[in-house]
């Protein structure tokens, strides 16, 4: 049964991103073509992904294999694997949307390959600066988002405030947000708080149109205070992958209680299904991956670790972003605004150069 109705699109899968690729991905990518209205382009090595899709029952020419001979593994320099590696299957991914053979990509691969091809191959938006990984966050007062979470560890203010508008268009287009509260991840609530950096992009983000809320601290992360989430790559990556590991250590804790302790058994028995909502409303598979946000094209990036799962719903999600068209919204955006046309502190109307990112060697 189609879960989704949105116009039929083309996305390219990296078959052999991940840690349990590519059987894990191709299985995820069945799922999706059986539950979507769309055509997946598995790239990797073409005897191996065949070899996998053969394992399911796949509607009629909705999956196709692209060969790419070559694999950038999940350890290696991003920048070395993507000059080196001209033929791998992140690269073959990004080349065809480069190409427009297909409408978006996934990857669950290695991030700063992915972030390093992407940016030299596709470029960025128009006044973009730097791009942004921006993921959904489950909350008490339903989604939040966050940016950035991984693609820029050291930015500069205009990038944050970058991030903030990018958010704003995000929540509003996706989330349905109609006035997306932001706030900017800090070590405290204070103005006075945090480095020169956020000092800086506290200011440019008080004196925009957004519906700044000001710093928020660590603590306010889950509680939905506000609707984006601003941070640098750093920090960002940082909380999820923390947030992802405690969920996980948790949901273990809980098993071994029960597993010792006969009432407690009987309990969770009469609170089973509110359990199972309270994990899947906390579980990053259901997101899927995170849109990189500032590119000239639609790439979505998935955890290392996803499952099947995770990456039929990546699929899912770069779908509705192509279908709401999230980059021509920031495009059009960023053109009526006078701060994307100036240097912050520069108001003589002098056009400021975008330079593309420098993918970070060490990511």
């Amino acid at each position: 049964m189609q879960e989704m109705a949105l116009t039929p699109r083309r996305i390219a899968v990296d078959g052999m991103g991940g840690d349990y690729a590519p059987a894990v991905v191709v299985q995820g990518a069945a799922q999706a073509v059986t539950d979507f209205d769309l055509e997946i382009v598995l790239v990797g090595q073409e005897q191996l992904l065949k070899r996998e899709l053969a394992k399911h029952k796949v509607p009629g020419g909705r999956i196709t294999v692209h060969h790419a001979s070559q694999v950038v593994d999940m350890g290696e320099s991003p920048v070395q694997a993507i000059r080196k590696k001209k033929d791998s299957s992140v690269a073959v991914c990004i080349d065809l949307l480069k190409q427009k053979k297909v409408d978006a990509v996934v990857t669950a691969g290695n991030t700063g390959a992915a972030v390093a091809a992407s940016t030299l191959n596709l470029g960025l938006l128009p006044g973009i600066k730097r791009p942004g990984i921006v993921v959904s966050i489950p909350t008490l007062h339903g989604i939040s988002l966050a940016i950035d979470v991984g693609a820029n560890v050291d930015p500069t203010p205009e990038h944050l405030f970058q991030y903030a508008l990018m958010g704003d268009i995000y929540s509003r287009s996706i989330c349905k947000k109609r006035r997306p509260a932001i706030g900017l991840l800090n070590v405290g609530e204070e103005e006075s708080k945090g480095t020169t950096v956020t000092k800086e992009a506290y200011k440019l983000l008080r004196e925009s149109d957004f519906n700044f809320i000001g710093n928020i601290e660590g603590r306010d992360f889950f509680t939905g205070k506000c609707d984006v989430i601003v941070c640098d790559g750093f920090v960002g990556n940082i909380v999820l992958k923390l947030t992802e590991g405690l969920f996980e250590n948790l949901v273990e804790f809980v098993k071994k209680e029960l597993s010792q302790n006969y009432l407690a058994q009987l309990g969770s028995f009469l609170c089973k299904s509110a359990l199972l909502n309270v994990r899947k409303e906390a579980n990053y598979e259901e997101a899927g991956g995170g849109q990189l946000l500032g590119l000239n094209g639609v790439v979505i990036i998935s955890h290392g670790s996803s499952t099947a799962w995770a990456i039929r719903n990546a699929v899912k999600k770069a779908a509705q972003v192509v279908e709401f068209d999230v980059n021509g919204h920031i495009v059009t955006e960023i053109t009526q605004r006078d701060k994307f046309k100036t240097e912050p502190g520069n108001h003589s109307g002098t056009a400021s150069k975008a330079t593309p990112a420098q993918p970070d060697e060490k990511k």
